[in-house]
């Protein structure tokens, strides 16, 4: 699985001008189920990104979590993390069909909320508005592949 993560002062997430989710400090989660991936992975991902530590402590060093800082998480489907770019075509054959990446993607979410996080959503595969106050900027960017 392939994870897009920005530390954020606030983001949401809306469909056809309804709003799906939004959260205040904390993370967005940009997640892709990738071909051949498992629970497993899925798990491996939602601990990582709940113990991650790139918020602010008192000297102003990225050294504390969302455990620690008691933030949420705002997660959103992102197929295109997928991304095949050798050509100006993109492809998307590495990501995982349609049923296996809901079933990780709400697994995922379900993950982070068992390790205590608040987790908000978007909804699988709909064509979704997602803003952010992106603060750092910090953005990260995790791959099962590469553990």
């Amino acid at each position: 699985m392939r994870a897009l993560i920005q530390r954020v002062s606030e983001a949401g997430v809306s469909t056809e001008g309804r709003l799906l989710g939004e959260i205040g400090p904390g993370l967005l989660v940009l997640v892709c189920a990738m071909r051949g991936d498992t629970e497993a992975e899925s798990a491996w991902l939602a601990r990582k990104t709940a113990a991650l530590r790139i918020f602010r402590d008192a000297e102003g060093r990225m050294n504390r979590s969302l455990l620690d800082t008691g933030g949420a998480a705002l997660v959103v489907s992102q197929f295109t993390l997928a991304a095949e770019t050798r050509g100006n075509r993109p492809g998307f054959s590495t990501a995982a069909d349609p049923e296996a990446g809901a079933r990780l993607y709400e697994h995922f979410a379900a993950q982070l909320r068992g390790h205590g996080v608040p987790v908000a959503t978007g909804a699988f595969g709909a064509d979704m508005a997602v803003r952010l106050v992106n603060d750092g900027p910090v953005t990260i960017w995790l791959d099962t592949a590469a553990r």
